[in-house]
């Protein structure tokens, strides 16, 4: 409720200073279809960020999942705002410092309060893997804010039938809730995106949550399946854009025939936005209920 009220207050407000502020998208010239989106005021997932915080301050969470919150916030800040500002026609922070600045906030964060090496550094990966993959689907109305929702559900799910509820719980639902003001404002068509400043943050403290459910679990390998099945869409927006812009840098050519993150492969073939936000979506909901039933399976005696 903590999350829920406070972004509802907080969103017209951040709205209304972003355009203020004349924090805008810089539309790709690679994404002909959003030429219309230039100008549209970005870093929208403050909303996020204000209620998430105060609804995991309400609900005791761990010090380390705010300064991982905070840091990744910074660094989208700094790729939304603060570099654009300084070279105009910029998109942001080029990718090796931005992943320099995301290891260090990371390994703060984990060694906070994981002190066995080996889960510190599975706990780093698996931030920066979820940290990246929902900054790639932050690219359409709508898509990143209800992903976050659905896949918060199933990592409430996960969390309960792995023992990590209390660390889980009072971290994701949170995040959850609190973007749903955001989404009045990310519906299409979008009066605001949410930007790096919020997709990187709450993918990095989505990360977390899954390392927590491993770490936490009874036993650990058991968690693998239903958390890889709960995140196929994540994983299917990240894995072929490095591979698709490696192959070409070597080759000259692309290894996929679609333009990466998927969902503009889906868009380029002729498929409207809000169709593709509505498959996603649905596609990300049938993940969630086969992961919880692993979960299930996996207990049944």
């Amino acid at each position: 409720m903590v999350a829920l009220i406070t972004a509802a207050i907080v969103a017209n407000p951040v709205y209304r200073w972003l355009l203020k502020a004349k924090s805008q998208q810089n539309v790709s010239q690679h994404l002909p279809e959003h030429a219309a989106k230039q100008g549209t005021p970005t870093m929208g997932g403050l909303i996020v960020l204000i209620g998430g915080a105060a609804g995991m301050l309400a609900s005791g969470s761990s010090w380390s999942v705010l300064v991982l919150l905070f840091g990744f916030a910074v660094v989208g800040f700094a790729d939304d705002f603060i570099v654009p500002r300084r070279s105009p026609g910029s998109r942001g922070l080029s990718w090796i410092p931005k992943l320099v600045f995301q290891v260090v906030v990371a390994a703060i964060a984990a060694f906070m309060t994981i002190p066995d090496p080996i889960w510190s550094g599975i706990t780093v990966f698996l931030i920066l893997f979820y940290a990246n993959a929902y900054n790639f689907a932050d690219g359409m109305d709508g898509l990143a804010g209800g992903l976050l929702v659905i896949v918060a559900l199933g990592l409430a799910g996960v969390a309960f039938f792995s023992g990590a509820a209390s660390q889980v719980w009072p971290v994701i639902l949170p995040l959850a809730v609190a973007a749903i003001p955001f989404l009045v404002l990310n519906s299409p068509p979008a009066k605001v995106f949410m930007g790096d400043v919020g997709s990187l943050p709450i993918g990095a403290v989505i990360g977390w949550c899954v390392a927590e459910c491993l770490m936490r679990s009874q036993y650990p390998v058991a968690s693998v399946a239903p958390l890889t099945v709960l995140s196929l869409v994540l994983i299917a927006e990240l894995v072929p854009v490095p591979l698709q812009i490696g192959w070409v840098k070597l080759t000259g050519k692309r290894m996929f025939s679609f333009k990466t993150p998927i969902h503009h492969g889906f868009q380029a073939a002729g498929w409207p936005e809000t169709k593709i936000v509505a498959l996603f979506h649905l596609v990300q909901a049938s993940l969630v209920v086969v992961a919880v039933a692993l979960c299930v399976w996996g207990r049944t005696p």
